[in-house]
């Protein structure tokens, strides 16, 4: 279960972040994870309930925002939704989509006190 890893990557980046900002608490977290990125939301917050425990941000409300996947067509060319990789276009049918959109996974916001 790599959501594991990918939260404690989390817990590195919002501790080093509020330290550096001489924080002694982080009350809230907001994460930005798109629907291309392979990350299953619900193993990453069990995995974020786990690794936040005593840390700064041990009680911190945590807000994940889900980035909706897009892609361009390279058979036609159109700008299209795309929920999976590797989907055929949903207006011509073709192959292969190149995602442009939905892949990232970042830190969006850090609230500390």
């Amino acid at each position: 279960m790599h959501e594991m890893a990918l939260a404690e990557s989390i817990l590195n980046i919002v501790e080093e972040t509020a330290r550096n900002q001489g924080a002694v608490r982080v009350t809230e977290l907001r994460l930005e994870i798109g629907e291309l990125a392979n990350v299953e939301i619900e193993a990453l917050q069990f995995g974020l309930e786990v690794v936040l425990r005593n840390s700064l941000a041990a009680g911190a409300q945590v807000e994940i925002l889900t980035i909706p996947g897009q892609g361009q067509c390279l058979e036609c060319g159109a700008m299209v939704p795309l929920s999976a990789r590797y989907d055929p276009c949903p207006q011509c049918g073709g192959y292969p989509v190149r995602p442009t959109g939905g892949q990232e996974m970042r830190v969006k916001d850090i609230l500390v006190e």
